[in-house]
């Protein structure tokens, strides 16, 4: 497969969802530069056919399109806006695409600055987790008019999405995608709370899953997570640490509009309460843990000890105990 218009593709940030995505662009036939954090994380895509580069400036270099997607909005921040970012070192010309859950005034502030220098920025967070990353199956929420992007840049986002939802305006993709992550978010907790109301019911939670699935009080979530919470399977397919970054934006976006959202802070204190206990790498699933005895939740890595101590980064460093990659961090800048 050639393609004559867009020829190169610069990938910035390949986590669980990246590296997905950017494989998905490679086995299109696009000539694929990626640049992450950490190294081995690109190691893949680079024995595929990919090429590495060492930094931002590097990756971009003669690329038609850039991707971006990475951890918080302080890191596309810094991709874009610094002094050897991707603003800074772009071809002219080139489509900058930030797939991830951002900040929708930082988008504006983005695109705005792009089109001074010539360079065409818009959001487009996705969602359907890292089973729609893999499958090429993702749902894209774009910050740009349809009629704005060219069909060769819609081919290339067809590669790794089945549905494509625009909204008009730089921005409005973020804001739309935090309304999808808001009503996640209570989904969770409810299917939560109807999990725990069963297990003390003496009731069987997969028939009581079952029972929610074939009427009104089931949802995604619980169609979807419901098994795994029920199987004990707490392995990541979105991690519990973005989304509870994801309902923080939304509470910080609703505040700026005057707007009280009572649901999406219980969730933030449930999905805050997670991280603080070690839960912050576990999928969103691990919810269920909160209401599960001390034993069942050690067993999975929590430590409810945790929860005592100070709220943030201390001298002992950030209690997600991992790398800051693009997967982003438990949501405590250190």
């Amino acid at each position: 497969m050639i393609h004559k218009t867009i020829s190169k593709v610069a990938f910035i940030g390949t986590g669980i969802m990246g590296s997905a995505i950017a494989g998905h662009i490679l086995d299109a036939g696009y000539a694929l530069t990626v640049n992450t954090r950490t190294p081995g994380k690109a190691r893949a895509l680079v024995e595929c056919g990919a090429s590495w580069a060492e930094d931002v400036a590097g990756a971009v270099a003669g690329a038609d399109v850039v991707f971006t997607m990475v951890g918080y909005p302080e890191d596309v921040e810094d991709v874009y806006l610094s002094s050897e970012g991707v603003l800074a070192c772009a071809e002219k010309g080139a489509w900058l695409i930030d797939l991830t859950t951002s900040s929708p005034e930082l988008a504006r502030d983005i695109h705005e600055a792009a089109e001074i220098e010539d360079l065409h920025a818009f959001d487009c967070p996705v969602t359907g987790g890292q089973g729609g990353a893999r499958a090429g199956t993702l749902t894209l929420i774009i910050g740009a008019a349809e009629e704005e992007l060219p069909e060769e840049l819609l081919e290339l986002l067809s590669c790794f999405s089945a549905k494509r939802c625009f909204f008009g305006r730089a921005g409005a993709g973020q804001s739309a995608k935090l309304c999808n992550q808001v009503s996640l978010a209570s989904c969770m907790v409810g299917y939560a709370d109807a999990l725990a109301l069963a297990e003390q019911a003496g009731l069987d939670a997969g028939a009581v899953l079952e029972l929610m699935g074939s009427g009104t009080g089931g949802s995604g979530a619980s169609a979807v997570l419901g098994p795994k919470s029920v199987a004990g399977d707490y392995a990541p397919g979105f991690l519990a640490e973005h989304l509870r970054k994801d309902i923080g934006l939304a509470l910080a976006h609703s505040e700026e509009l005057g707007l009280s959202m009572p649901g999406a802070e219980t969730a933030y204190a449930l999905f805050d309460l997670l991280c603080q206990i070690g839960g912050a790498r576990l999928g969103t699933q691990a919810i269920t843990l909160l209401y599960a005895d001390e034993a069942e939740g050690a067993a999975a890595g929590l430590d409810w000890s945790r929860a005592e101590q100070s709220d943030g980064c201390d001298d002992g460093g950030c209690p997600c105990d991992h790398d800051h990659d693009g997967d982003g961090c438990c949501g405590h800048r250190c």
